[in-house]
This record gives C-alpha cells, structure tokens and sequence, in this order.
C-alpha cells in the first residue's frame, strides 16, 4: 500500500496508522502517554492490529475526533468533524454481584507469550449463562474486545485497578 494512500478514520487499525506513517507513534505517545505501550512487541502485534483508532481513543480517554485531527494534521490530511465516541462503564453496575462471577481469565500471561486472548474469550462468553459474569483481567482496556461483546448484547464494566491492571466484566442478561 502506498503509504500516503491511508486516509486516518476512526476506524482505522493503530497498526495500520504507524505502518503507514511511522512518524505518527510518537505523536500518538506525546498526545496520550498511555500508547507508549505501543512500543512493547507483544502488544505491537497483539493489540494494535485489531485496536482502531476510536476505541485507542476511548482507551487514553481523549475525544476521537481530536485524535485523529492531531493526526491527520501531522501527515497534512484534512479535518474531521463529528466522529463517534466509544464509551465504557467505569461506574459499578446493578447488575454486578460477585457471587454470579461464573469464571474468569487473566490475559497478561497471554500477552506475554504473543498469544492473542480473543477467541478464547468470545467461546467462553458465548457459553456463558444468563445472569452470569465472565471476568477478564487485563493490563489494558481491551476495547476491541468490548465493542465485540457489545455488538451481542453482553453488558460490561470496566474497574480499573491500576494503570497496568483492570478487571472487565462481563455480563450476560
């Protein structure tokens, strides 16, 4: 592809941005300090290549649109105006109840080993039974994950424990 052919939109893959124009990863980490996770391989590999840029928004808790004017700006594209925000439940849900927790999964080591946790995961939430709760501990918001889950009609929420560790959980109503 040639690389001045990438028009930058919401939907756009982040590793599909910083193979594209590679100067755009330090912009991306001087605009929200928390991609500096990009630089990490495993979750280069991992994460990046499904992660768009509307849900890498709503992970750093910037506006996407700014965002990607920030980078369209940078590569002398122009505007955008009026994308979509993707939004997550930070607030502790009714519905949550630790007793229905059914089970649960830890991605870090995953990640670690290069694997990539969401196949498992989708299986495990289809099985899961109504009034259940699948929990997911991650070292990251695992937004390309949670728009999924949503796109089924499985609740989440997302507590976040410390900026290297959140529990997302799942609920099937």
């Amino acid at each position: 592809m040639d690389e001045n052919k990438l028009i930058i939109t919401p939907k756009t893959k982040v590793l599909q941005l910083i193979e594209a124009y590679p100067q755009l990863e330090e912009v991306l980490i001087g605009y929200v300090p928390a991609f500096e996770k990009l630089k990490n391989p495993v979750l280069r590999k991992t994460v990046a290549r499904v992660a768009t840029l509307q849900q890498a928004a709503a992970i750093g808790n910037v506006k996407v649109e700014e965002l990607i004017n920030v980078l369209r700006k940078a590569v002398g594209q122009d505007l955008l105006e009026g994308a979509d925000e993707m939004e997550f439940t930070t607030q502790k849900p009714q519905w949550f109840d630790s007793n229905k927790v059914a089970s649960e999964i830890d991605v870090r080591v995953m990640l670690q080993a290069g694997e990539q946790p969401v196949n498992q995961i989708m299986a495990d939430l289809t099985d899961l039974s109504s009034d259940k709760i699948y929990k997911v501990v991650a070292p990251f918001i695992t937004a390309p994950l949670i728009d999924k889950a949503s796109s089924l009609g499985i609740k989440h929420w997302v507590e976040k424990i410390d900026d290297e560790h959140f529990n997302i959980y799942f609920y099937k109503p």
